[in-house]
C-alpha cells in the first residue's frame, strides 16, 4: 500500500504521523511511503532520517495526498485540508468527529474510510487513546499547577503547598487512564486528590494500587457539586467513546467555587465536560468566566512532541501495518477495525456521532 504523512498544520501542532522507525518497519513489508517535506521537524526527525528509512519525502502536501491510498495522520483534517482528500481514501487518526459536523459531513461526500484513533477498542482498552491520555493527564496537573499563579489569573496557592501551610485540593473528573496519571502527578506533589468515577470496579482498582492521598468517590451530581466548592483545581477527563462528552460543571456551577480557582478540560476534543469550555491553543491556553481561570487545549501533547510522536507510533504501528497488509473488505470483518470505523462508503458508521450531528446512522456490514 502507498501510505502518505503530511505535515500537521493545526495551529501549535508539533507531532508527526509516525517516526523513522516506523517508515522502516513499513517499508520492510514492502509499503511505500510518502512523507511530506519537514513533516518531522517539529518532533525532532529529519527528512533525511525518514529516506534512511526509506520513506521518499515529497515536497508538497497536494502531492502526498493526491498519490496515496492512505492517509497516516496525528489531528483530524482542518478545512485547508478537506479539499485534498480523495474519494475512497483510508484516513488513520484522531478523529473526535462528534465535536465536528462539517468535517463528518466532509468525509461522508468524499466517501472517506475513516478509522479514528479514539474508537479502536480492544476487549476495554482503547490502546490508540492510552498513550496521549497518559501524557494529557500529567500535563492536566502540571499546567493547571502554573496557573494557579498569580500572574496567570490564579489564586496564588502552590500546588502542594508548604509545611504549616494549608493542603490544596485536586478535583478529578474520570478514573481513566488520563485521570489516573494527573491524580498521579497531583498526589505526587503532596495535594489531596478526590477522583471521580460511575465505574466502581475501577475505582476500587484504583483505590488499592494509588497513594492514600487520592479519595476514591461515585460520581453523583450532589458530590461532584460539594467538592468543586472547596477545590483549588478541577481536571476533567470524562470519556464516552465517539461521543461529545457530558457537561458535569454548569455555567452556575461556577459562582460556588473560590475565586482563581483552575478549570483543565482534557475532554474539549469531544467538546468539553464543562459547559464554560471552548478550545484553546498552546499560544493562547486560558481564558476566564467568573473568576475561574480556564485551560482547553484541544491538543494538549502536541506540547512535547518528540516524547508523543514516539509514543504515538509505538501504539499505532501495528495497526498501520494491518490495515495496509489486508484487503478492505476482509480487514472490516474484524470488530476492532469496525469499532475505529466512524465513516465509509458516504455513511457515518459510529452511533455516537451520527446522534451528536442528528445524522442518518448506518451500521456497517
Amino acid at each position: 500500500m502507498i501510505i502518505g504523512v503530511p505535515k500537521e498544520i493545526k495551529t501549535d501542532e508539533f507531532r508527526v504521523g509516525i517516526t523513522p522507525s516506523g517508515v522502516r518497519e513499513l517499508v520492510k513489508h514492502s509499503h511505500t511511503v510518502f512523507i511530506e517535506a519537514g513533516a518531522g521537524l517539529g518532533s525532532g526527525f529529519e527528512d533525511e532520517a525518514y529516506r534512511n528509512a526509506g520513506g521518499t519525502i515529497i515536497e508538497n502536501a497536494d502531492a502526498v495526498y493526491e498519490r496515496s491510498q492512505m492517509i497516516l495522520k496525528v489531528k483530524e483534517p482542518i478545512e485547508i485540508e478537506y479539499g485534498r482528500l480523495r474519494e475512497g481514501q483510508i484516513l488513520f487518526t484522531y478523529l473526535h468527529l462528534a465535536a465536528d459536523k462539517r468535517l463528518t459531513e466532509v468525509l461522508c461526500e468524499k466517501k472517506i474510510t475513516a478509522l479514528a484513533y479514539e474508537t479502536l477498542r480492544v476487549g476495554r482498552r482503547l490502546p490508540l487513546l492510552e498513550p496521549m491520555s497518559e501524557i494529557a493527564g500529567r500535563m492536566a496537573t502540571l499546567f493547571g499547577a502554573v496557573q494557579l499563579g498569580r500572574y496567570n489569573g490564579g489564586s496564588g496557592r502552590l500546588l502542594g503547598g508548604a509545611v504549616g501551610v494549608e493542603t490544596n485540593r485536586v478535583v478529578i473528573l474520570g478514573a481513566g487512564v488520563a485521570g489516573k496519571s494527573a491524580a498521579d502527578a497531583a498526589a505526587g506533589l503532596g495535594a489531596e486528590v478526590t477522583m471521580f468515577d460511575i465505574n466502581t470496579e475501577r475505582l476500587t482498582y484504583l483505590r488499592d494500587v494509588m497513594s492514600p492521598r487520592v479519595t476514591m468517590m461515585y460520581s453523583i451530581h450532589e458530590a461532584i457539586e460539594h467538592s468543586i466548592k472547596e477545590a483549588d483545581l478541577v481536571i476533567g477527563t470524562v470519556l464516552v467513546t465517539g461521543a461529545k462528552a457530558p457537561k458535569l460543571i454548569t455555567n452556575d456551577m461556577l459562582s460556588w467555587m473560590k475565586k482563581g480557582s483552575v478549570l483543565v478540560d482534557v475532554s474539549i476534543d469531544q467538546g468539553g465536560c464543562f459547559e464554560t469550555s471552548h478550545p484553546t491553543t498552546h499560544s493562547h491556553p486560558t481564558f476566564e468566566v467568573e473568576g475561574i481561570v480556564h485551560y482547553c487545549v484541544a491538543n494538549m501533547p502536541g506540547m512535547y512532541p518528540r516524547t508523543s510522536t514516539i509514543a504515538l507510533t509505538n501504539a499505532t504501528l501495528p495497526y498501520v501495518l494491518k490495515i495496509a497488509s489486508t484487503p478492505l473488505d476482509t480487514l472490516l470483518k474484524d470488530e476492532i477495525y469496525t469499532g475505529a470505523l466512524n465513516t465509509y462508503n458516504g455513511y457515518v458508521t459510529n452511533q455516537a456521532v451520527a446522534e451528536a450531528h442528528a445524522m442518518a446512522y448506518k451500521a456497517f456490514s
